[in-house]
């Protein structure tokens, strides 16, 4: 298979060749071109290469598919952006600061367009046969990613407490599904069979639930310059993240209290964070990215039927949780 550098190289051409320079407006296709060109991972387009790689070894033939699916990511992170009032991305400014509101929507909208129009000039690669195989898997992820958005937004703004499976729903749906449509799409492409697409998906569903309980942790552990984002920002705004709702779970009617009252974030992200140590909410967050990891790479071992394919994807897996195997 080929190596993550190599696959990474092809996204960011092929990212690279969208005409946005020469597409009219430049007011709506000025901030498509500033979200996409910052980078980020890239994961979602180095797993569907991935899988594609796994079962037919021509990751190329994917590329239309792999950016179809990253555009649409960063089209969900601009308007996951304005609804969350985030004042960075990736360590630069978000692009509704730097557009305006009204324009950052549309540019989103415009995103989304452009996601299915890269995946149907694709199609002359992958073919047209097995274009309607993976509409099928990318249009159940985009509907699914809305719902999360809503059961996101709907934690948000209720009183009521938040349970700890209803969660973990919510950022399966949220953040786990594209990335387990990115895989499957791949495997779609690398002609995998219905059952080695299943245990793709499974893959990429527990190694995204893992994902983002990790990103949940760093929001309220992490060090910004190396996470992107400012830190605390989930305890500032009250977001009902893995370790808001473990500690709610444990807390007195003091500890609740004291969460959950206002103040700015320089005085409530440590007074809440000593909370949770006191707590021990991060060991139980620790606790849960191991166990979905392990659920992950279970699902991967049943992926395909030679362990060696399975190098790359399972080091990749690795290198994103910041863990040695």
């Amino acid at each position: 298979m080929e190596n993550r550098e190599t696959l990474l190289r092809l996204v960011e051409d092929e990212i690279g060749r969208l005409p946005l320079d020469n597409m009219q407006p430049q007011g709506l296709y000025a901030p498509i071109r500033y979200i996409l060109e910052d980078g980020g991972k890239r994961i979602r387009p180095l797993l569907c290469l991935m899988g594609a790689d796994l079962y037919s070894g021509a990751p190329r033939q994917a590329l239309s598919a792999a950016v179809a699916v990253e555009v649409f990511h960063n089209f969900t992170l601009l308007h996951d952006d304005i609804m969350d009032k985030a004042e960075l991305r990736r360590g630069r400014p978000t692009v509704h600061l730097k557009w305006g509101e009204s324009g950052a929507i549309l540019s989103g909208d415009a995103m989304l367009i452009l996601a299915y129009q890269i995946l149907q000039r694709g199609a002359s690669t992958y073919g047209t046969e097995k274009l309607p195989q993976l509409l099928a898997v990318f249009n159940r992820a985009a509907m699914e990613v809305c719902q999360g958005q809503q059961y996101d937004m709907d934690f948000e703004n209720s009183d009521r407490p938040v349970t700890r499976e209803a969660y973990i729903e919510m950022i399966r749906l949220k953040t786990s599904v594209l990335l387990a449509a990115a895989l499957e799409m791949g495997a779609v492409v690398g002609g995998a069979s219905e059952a080695e697409r299943r245990a793709l998906y499974d893959f990429g569903v527990n190694l995204g639930l893992a994902f983002q309980i990790q990103d949940d942790l760093l929001d309220t552990y992490g060090d910004a310059q190396t996470f992107g984002k400012k830190i605390g920002g989930d305890i500032a705004v009250g977001k009902k993240t893995f370790l808001h709702i473990t500690a709610m779970e444990r807390a007195s009617a003091e500890q609740r209290e004291a969460i959950l009252a206002p103040g700015d974030i320089a005085e409530k992200l440590p007074r809440v964070r000593s909370i949770y140590d006191a707590l021990e909410v991060r060991p139980a967050a620790e606790a849960a990215i191991a166990s979905y990891f392990d659920v992950a790479l279970s699902a991967l071992r049943r992926a395909h039927t030679q362990a060696d394919r399975l190098t790359v994807l399972e080091e990749y897996a690795y290198s994103l949780m910041k863990r040695n195997k």
